[in-house]
Protein backbone atom coordinates (compact mmCIF):
# COMPACT_ATOMS: atom_id res chain seq x y z
CA UNK A 1 0.00 0.00 0.00
CA UNK A 2 1.21 3.29 -1.28
CA UNK A 3 2.42 5.89 1.96
CA UNK A 4 0.86 8.85 2.50
CA UNK A 5 3.42 10.95 0.63
CA UNK A 6 3.69 8.78 -2.42
CA UNK A 7 -0.24 9.20 -3.21
CA UNK A 8 -0.13 13.16 -4.20
CA UNK A 9 -0.68 13.09 -8.01
CA UNK A 10 1.52 15.56 -9.66
CA UNK A 11 0.78 14.57 -13.41
CA UNK A 12 -1.31 14.24 -16.19
CA UNK A 13 -1.43 12.27 -19.24
CA UNK A 14 -4.33 13.85 -21.89
CA UNK A 15 -4.24 11.30 -24.86
CA UNK A 16 -4.96 13.59 -28.03
CA UNK A 17 -3.63 10.75 -30.82
CA UNK A 18 -6.66 9.75 -32.44
CA UNK A 19 -7.99 10.39 -36.40
CA UNK A 20 -10.99 12.44 -35.34
CA UNK A 21 -12.98 10.15 -37.71
CA UNK A 22 -16.30 11.19 -36.11
CA UNK A 23 -15.94 14.72 -37.25
CA UNK A 24 -14.75 14.73 -40.41
CA UNK A 25 -13.78 16.51 -42.65
CA UNK A 26 -13.52 18.71 -40.10
CA UNK A 27 -10.83 17.20 -38.55
CA UNK A 28 -8.98 16.18 -42.06
CA UNK A 29 -6.39 18.94 -41.47
CA UNK A 30 -7.47 20.38 -38.28
CA UNK A 31 -7.10 18.10 -34.67
CA UNK A 32 -10.12 17.03 -33.09
CA UNK A 33 -8.81 18.67 -29.70
CA UNK A 34 -8.22 22.25 -31.59
CA UNK A 35 -12.14 22.90 -32.57
CA UNK A 36 -13.42 25.47 -30.55
CA UNK A 37 -15.72 24.68 -27.97
CA UNK A 38 -17.97 28.11 -27.67
CA UNK A 39 -14.40 30.08 -26.84
CA UNK A 40 -11.36 28.00 -26.68
CA UNK A 41 -10.37 24.64 -28.00
CA UNK A 42 -11.71 21.30 -26.59
CA UNK A 43 -8.54 20.01 -24.91
CA UNK A 44 -8.33 23.48 -23.10
CA UNK A 45 -10.82 22.44 -20.90
CA UNK A 46 -9.02 19.40 -19.64
CA UNK A 47 -6.02 21.23 -19.57
CA UNK A 48 -8.19 23.71 -17.22
CA UNK A 49 -9.51 21.20 -14.84
CA UNK A 50 -6.46 19.68 -14.63
CA UNK A 51 -4.79 23.07 -13.21
CA UNK A 52 -8.04 23.72 -11.02
CA UNK A 53 -7.33 20.32 -9.82
CA UNK A 54 -3.61 20.75 -8.23
CA UNK A 55 -2.01 19.08 -11.35
CA UNK A 56 1.76 20.33 -12.01
CA UNK A 57 2.71 18.45 -15.37
CA UNK A 58 0.56 18.02 -17.95
CA UNK A 59 1.57 15.06 -20.92
CA UNK A 60 -0.18 15.28 -24.17
CA UNK A 61 0.22 11.87 -25.89
CA UNK A 62 0.04 13.52 -29.88
CA UNK A 63 0.30 11.80 -33.17
CA UNK A 64 1.10 12.85 -36.62
CA UNK A 65 -0.71 15.99 -37.41
CA UNK A 66 -1.16 17.26 -33.93
CA UNK A 67 1.30 20.11 -33.50
CA UNK A 68 -1.16 22.60 -33.86
CA UNK A 69 -2.24 21.21 -29.84
CA UNK A 70 2.09 22.02 -28.95
CA UNK A 71 1.49 25.27 -30.82
CA UNK A 72 -1.84 26.78 -28.96
CA UNK A 73 0.43 25.84 -25.27
CA UNK A 74 3.48 27.97 -26.18
CA UNK A 75 4.45 31.58 -26.74
CA UNK A 76 3.45 33.57 -29.53
CA UNK A 77 5.32 35.97 -29.50
CA UNK A 78 4.62 37.85 -32.65
CA UNK A 79 0.93 37.71 -32.13
CA UNK A 80 1.25 38.97 -28.67
CA UNK A 81 3.45 42.09 -29.83
CA UNK A 82 0.48 42.87 -32.56
CA UNK A 83 -2.52 42.53 -29.96
CA UNK A 84 -0.27 44.75 -27.72
CA UNK A 85 0.65 47.09 -30.97
CA UNK A 86 -3.73 47.55 -31.42
CA UNK A 87 -4.07 48.29 -27.88
CA UNK A 88 -5.23 44.87 -27.01
CA UNK A 89 -2.89 44.55 -23.91
CA UNK A 90 -5.20 41.56 -21.67
CA UNK A 91 -5.95 39.30 -24.93
CA UNK A 92 -2.33 39.89 -25.29
CA UNK A 93 -1.85 38.79 -21.51
CA UNK A 94 -4.02 36.11 -22.07
CA UNK A 95 -2.08 34.76 -25.37
CA UNK A 96 0.82 34.61 -23.06
CA UNK A 97 -0.71 33.15 -20.04
CA UNK A 98 -1.58 30.15 -22.06
CA UNK A 99 2.59 29.29 -22.34
CA UNK A 100 2.84 28.90 -18.86
CA UNK A 101 -0.67 27.61 -18.02
CA UNK A 102 1.73 24.42 -16.49
CA UNK A 103 4.75 22.19 -17.22
CA UNK A 104 3.65 20.24 -20.50
CA UNK A 105 5.36 17.13 -22.31
CA UNK A 106 4.37 15.33 -25.27
CA UNK A 107 4.99 12.19 -26.41
CA UNK A 108 4.01 10.60 -29.54
CA UNK A 109 1.30 7.33 -30.27
CA UNK A 110 2.95 6.46 -33.51
CA UNK A 111 0.69 4.34 -34.33
CA UNK A 112 -3.23 3.79 -33.51
CA UNK A 113 -3.15 0.74 -31.10
CA UNK A 114 -5.86 2.49 -28.85
CA UNK A 115 -6.22 4.30 -25.64
CA UNK A 116 -4.34 1.62 -23.33
CA UNK A 117 -1.54 2.04 -25.81
CA UNK A 118 -1.61 5.50 -25.86
CA UNK A 119 -1.87 5.83 -22.01
CA UNK A 120 1.30 3.16 -22.09
CA UNK A 121 3.21 5.65 -24.58
CA UNK A 122 3.43 8.09 -21.23
CA UNK A 123 4.90 5.60 -19.05
CA UNK A 124 8.25 6.82 -18.91
CA UNK A 125 6.88 10.58 -18.57
CA UNK A 126 5.27 9.57 -15.88
CA UNK A 127 7.58 7.59 -13.92
CA UNK A 128 6.92 6.16 -10.78
CA UNK A 129 3.84 7.45 -9.33
CA UNK A 130 0.35 7.81 -9.67
CA UNK A 131 -1.67 10.23 -12.24
CA UNK A 132 -4.29 10.93 -13.71
CA UNK A 133 -5.92 10.35 -17.44
CA UNK A 134 -8.35 12.94 -18.86
CA UNK A 135 -10.25 12.02 -22.37
CA UNK A 136 -10.58 15.40 -23.84
CA UNK A 137 -13.80 15.35 -25.63
CA UNK A 138 -15.45 14.67 -22.01
CA UNK A 139 -16.26 18.07 -20.53
CA UNK A 140 -17.42 17.82 -16.79
CA UNK A 141 -18.54 21.09 -15.49
CA UNK A 142 -18.69 20.56 -11.61
CA UNK A 143 -17.69 23.32 -8.50
CA UNK A 144 -15.14 20.38 -7.40
CA UNK A 145 -13.34 19.39 -10.86
CA UNK A 146 -13.76 15.72 -11.02
CA UNK A 147 -9.98 14.91 -11.44
CA UNK A 148 -9.70 16.39 -8.34
CA UNK A 149 -13.15 14.28 -6.94
CA UNK A 150 -10.63 11.31 -7.77
CA UNK A 151 -7.58 12.82 -6.54
CA UNK A 152 -9.22 12.87 -2.89
CA UNK A 153 -10.02 8.65 -2.96
CA UNK A 154 -6.34 7.77 -4.36
CA UNK A 155 -4.88 10.05 -1.76
CA UNK A 156 -7.23 8.53 1.06
CA UNK A 157 -7.00 4.97 -0.36
CA UNK A 158 -3.93 4.55 -2.26
CA UNK A 159 -6.01 2.70 -4.95
CA UNK A 160 -7.12 3.92 -8.68
CA UNK A 161 -10.43 5.72 -9.06
CA UNK A 162 -12.56 6.27 -12.21
CA UNK A 163 -15.59 8.55 -12.55
CA UNK A 164 -18.95 6.71 -13.26
CA UNK A 165 -22.27 8.10 -13.44
CA UNK A 166 -25.56 6.41 -13.87
CA UNK A 167 -27.65 6.08 -17.50
CA UNK A 168 -30.91 4.91 -18.22
CA UNK A 169 -30.64 0.96 -19.05
CA UNK A 170 -31.47 1.63 -22.85
CA UNK A 171 -28.33 3.14 -23.24
CA UNK A 172 -26.49 1.36 -21.61
CA UNK A 173 -25.31 -0.72 -24.43
CA UNK A 174 -23.07 2.22 -25.47
CA UNK A 175 -21.33 2.16 -22.60
CA UNK A 176 -17.94 0.39 -20.61
CA UNK A 177 -20.34 -0.57 -17.49
CA UNK A 178 -18.81 -1.38 -13.70
CA UNK A 179 -19.51 -4.94 -12.12
CA UNK A 180 -19.60 -4.24 -8.52
CA UNK A 181 -19.14 -7.08 -5.80
CA UNK A 182 -22.21 -8.69 -4.51
CA UNK A 183 -23.97 -6.81 -1.78
CA UNK A 184 -21.94 -6.83 1.69
CA UNK A 185 -18.89 -8.48 0.35
CA UNK A 186 -16.01 -7.86 1.30
CA UNK A 187 -14.70 -4.32 -0.26
CA UNK A 188 -17.91 -2.51 0.24
CA UNK A 189 -16.59 1.01 2.05
CA UNK A 190 -18.61 0.15 4.98
CA UNK A 191 -18.23 2.51 8.05
CA UNK A 192 -15.26 0.47 9.36
CA UNK A 193 -13.90 0.59 6.10
CA UNK A 194 -14.41 4.67 5.97
CA UNK A 195 -12.96 4.72 9.67
CA UNK A 196 -9.33 3.08 8.98
CA UNK A 197 -8.79 4.77 5.09
CA UNK A 198 -9.86 8.24 6.52
CA UNK A 199 -12.15 8.68 3.86
CA UNK A 200 -15.07 11.58 4.52
CA UNK A 201 -18.87 9.96 4.96
CA UNK A 202 -19.51 12.66 1.85
CA UNK A 203 -17.20 10.82 0.31
CA UNK A 204 -18.12 6.36 1.17
CA UNK A 205 -21.26 7.06 -0.06
CA UNK A 206 -20.28 7.86 -3.61
CA UNK A 207 -17.58 4.96 -3.78
CA UNK A 208 -18.57 1.72 -5.65
CA UNK A 209 -15.76 -1.15 -5.63
CA UNK A 210 -15.13 -2.77 -9.03
CA UNK A 211 -15.09 -5.99 -9.25
CA UNK A 212 -14.68 -6.14 -13.52
CA UNK A 213 -15.73 -3.90 -16.08
CA UNK A 214 -17.73 -4.70 -19.24
CA UNK A 215 -17.63 -3.01 -22.63
CA UNK A 216 -21.23 -1.97 -24.35
CA UNK A 217 -23.09 -5.03 -22.39
CA UNK A 218 -26.60 -5.87 -23.94
CA UNK A 219 -29.15 -4.57 -21.45
CA UNK A 220 -30.20 -7.67 -19.61
CA UNK A 221 -26.25 -8.48 -19.33
CA UNK A 222 -25.11 -5.50 -17.78
CA UNK A 223 -24.03 -5.86 -14.34
CA UNK A 224 -25.31 -2.31 -12.99
CA UNK A 225 -26.12 1.33 -15.04
CA UNK A 226 -23.00 3.12 -13.79
CA UNK A 227 -20.67 3.93 -16.72
CA UNK A 228 -17.81 4.99 -17.16
CA UNK A 229 -17.03 8.99 -17.68
CA UNK A 230 -13.77 9.64 -18.95
CA UNK A 231 -11.37 10.91 -15.65
CA UNK A 232 -9.04 8.20 -14.15
CA UNK A 233 -6.62 8.46 -11.50
CA UNK A 234 -4.68 5.16 -11.87
CA UNK A 235 -1.55 4.23 -9.53
CA UNK A 236 1.83 3.12 -11.77
CA UNK A 237 1.19 -0.20 -11.64
CA UNK A 238 -1.79 0.29 -14.57
CA UNK A 239 1.30 0.48 -16.43
CA UNK A 240 2.44 -3.21 -16.34
CA UNK A 241 -1.27 -4.38 -16.39
CA UNK A 242 -1.68 -2.60 -19.75
CA UNK A 243 2.10 -4.66 -20.61
CA UNK A 244 -0.19 -7.81 -19.78
CA UNK A 245 -3.01 -6.90 -21.91
CA UNK A 246 -3.13 -8.99 -24.91
CA UNK A 247 -4.29 -6.61 -27.94
CA UNK A 248 -8.30 -7.04 -29.09
CA UNK A 249 -10.03 -6.27 -31.93
CA UNK A 250 -8.31 -4.66 -35.05
CA UNK A 251 -4.84 -5.09 -32.58
CA UNK A 252 -5.75 -2.33 -29.86
CA UNK A 253 -4.91 -2.56 -26.10
CA UNK A 254 -7.90 -1.01 -24.34
CA UNK A 255 -7.57 0.52 -20.94
CA UNK A 256 -10.43 -0.99 -19.79
CA UNK A 257 -8.80 -4.60 -20.05
CA UNK A 258 -6.19 -3.12 -18.25
CA UNK A 259 -8.26 -1.46 -15.45
CA UNK A 260 -10.02 -4.78 -15.32
CA UNK A 261 -6.22 -6.76 -14.27
CA UNK A 262 -5.85 -3.93 -11.96
CA UNK A 263 -9.28 -4.38 -10.13
CA UNK A 264 -8.06 -7.92 -9.62
CA UNK A 265 -4.63 -7.57 -8.87
CA UNK A 266 -4.85 -4.04 -6.54
CA UNK A 267 -8.24 -2.83 -6.05
CA UNK A 268 -10.08 -0.55 -8.07
CA UNK A 269 -12.76 2.10 -7.11
CA UNK A 270 -15.87 3.46 -9.17
CA UNK A 271 -16.62 6.93 -7.70
CA UNK A 272 -20.30 8.79 -8.60
CA UNK A 273 -18.77 12.19 -9.32
CA UNK A 274 -20.60 15.49 -8.56
CA UNK A 275 -21.07 17.61 -11.91
CA UNK A 276 -22.57 17.62 -15.57
CA UNK A 277 -21.17 15.88 -18.01
CA UNK A 278 -21.30 16.66 -22.06
CA UNK A 279 -20.26 14.25 -24.27
CA UNK A 280 -18.23 16.20 -27.13
CA UNK A 281 -17.48 13.07 -28.83
CA UNK A 282 -19.43 13.27 -32.00
CA UNK A 283 -21.03 15.99 -33.64
CA UNK A 284 -24.32 15.59 -32.44
CA UNK A 285 -22.57 15.69 -29.11
CA UNK A 286 -20.05 18.24 -29.65
CA UNK A 287 -23.45 20.38 -30.80
CA UNK A 288 -25.18 19.83 -27.51
CA UNK A 289 -22.15 20.72 -25.39
CA UNK A 290 -21.55 23.65 -27.23
CA UNK A 291 -25.82 24.75 -26.40
CA UNK A 292 -24.86 23.55 -22.70
CA UNK A 293 -21.73 25.57 -21.80
CA UNK A 294 -22.14 28.52 -24.20
CA UNK A 295 -25.43 28.81 -21.94
CA UNK A 296 -23.42 28.91 -18.91
CA UNK A 297 -20.95 30.91 -19.78
CA UNK A 298 -20.48 34.30 -17.66
CA UNK A 299 -19.98 36.24 -20.49
CA UNK A 300 -22.31 34.84 -23.48
CA UNK A 301 -24.64 33.27 -21.40
CA UNK A 302 -26.97 36.05 -20.75
CA UNK A 303 -27.38 36.94 -24.80
CA UNK A 304 -26.93 33.17 -26.09
CA UNK A 305 -29.85 32.58 -24.02
CA UNK A 306 -32.10 35.45 -25.32
CA UNK A 307 -31.46 34.55 -28.67
CA UNK A 308 -32.23 31.05 -28.16
CA UNK A 309 -35.52 32.19 -26.78
CA UNK A 310 -36.17 34.73 -29.62
CA UNK A 311 -36.20 31.92 -32.36
CA UNK A 312 -39.52 30.44 -33.88
CA UNK A 313 -38.86 27.00 -34.22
Amino acid sequence: MPTQSSRRIRKAVLPAAGLGTRFLPATKSVPKEMIPLVDKPLIQYSVEECLASGIEHIIIVTGRGKSAIEDHFDFAPELEAFLSGKGKSALAAEMHALGKMAEFSYTRQREALGLGHAVLTAKELVGDEPFAVLLGDVVIHSTKPATRQLMDVYEATGQGAIAVEPVPMDQIHLYGVIKPPPSGAKGSPSSAATDTLRISAEIAERLVPIQDLVEKPKREDAPSNLIVTGRYVLPPEIFACLERTRPGRGGEIQLTDGMRLLAQDRGLWAYRYEGVCYDAGDKLGFLKATVELGLIHPELGPAFRDYLKSRKW
